[in-house]
């Protein structure tokens, strides 16, 4: 990686947090659709950063969030999983193209459907974590179940959109 994409990928991680912060955390449709956007923070790091790295960065992600949404390493448990399943995802859906290349992981890297395969099954993996591990029990299964998908599809839908609208 050169100078000028470690900075471009640090000014993208500290964008979606930032957004999360100060924008998404206050989006709640109905109740049960929350905006997770900072998953997006992790999942569209270069692919070249190794393990510990990603885990690291997944760490600070989910500690900068907890700081701002008070819930006591949730995120940061839940951004380091998907920061340790990213890799073996990438892996198993891309191989063909790690095998040609550099692997830009990006809507227009990419192409929307696999885009939208690979950003739906970390967010899922994310959401199912995060919400399960809130509601600690299963005696609220339905609901836990409905906000998981809704959550599932508004974080994937303004995921998309910031990568519709990036360059």
């Amino acid at each position: 990686m050169n100078p000028n994409e470690i900075v471009r990928s640090a000014l993208r991680w500290l964008v979606y947090v930032l957004l999360h912060i100060f924008v998404a955390r206050h989006l709640v449709l109905f109740d049960y659709a929350f905006c997770f956007i900072y998953v997006g923070a992790i999942l569209f790091l270069p692919q070249e950063i190794n393990l510990t790295g990603l885990l690291l960065i997944g760490f600070a992600t989910g500690v900068a969030v907890d700081s701002f949404d008070n819930t006591l390493g949730l995120h940061a448990a839940t951004a380091v999983f998907v920061a340790y399943l990213r890799p073996i995802i990438i892996r198993y859906q891309f191989a063909q193209k790690l095998s040609e290349g550099r692997l830009e992981l990006s809507l227009k890297g990419i192409g929307l459907p696999a885009f939208l395969s690979y950003t739906l099954i970390l967010v899922s993996v994310h959401h199912l974590l995060l919400f399960f591990v809130e509601a600690g029990s299963l005696s609220l299964l339905p609901y836990t179940l409905l906000k998981i998908v809704c959550s599932i599809l508004f974080t994937t839908l303004t995921i998309l959109l910031t990568q519709l609208f990036s360059r």
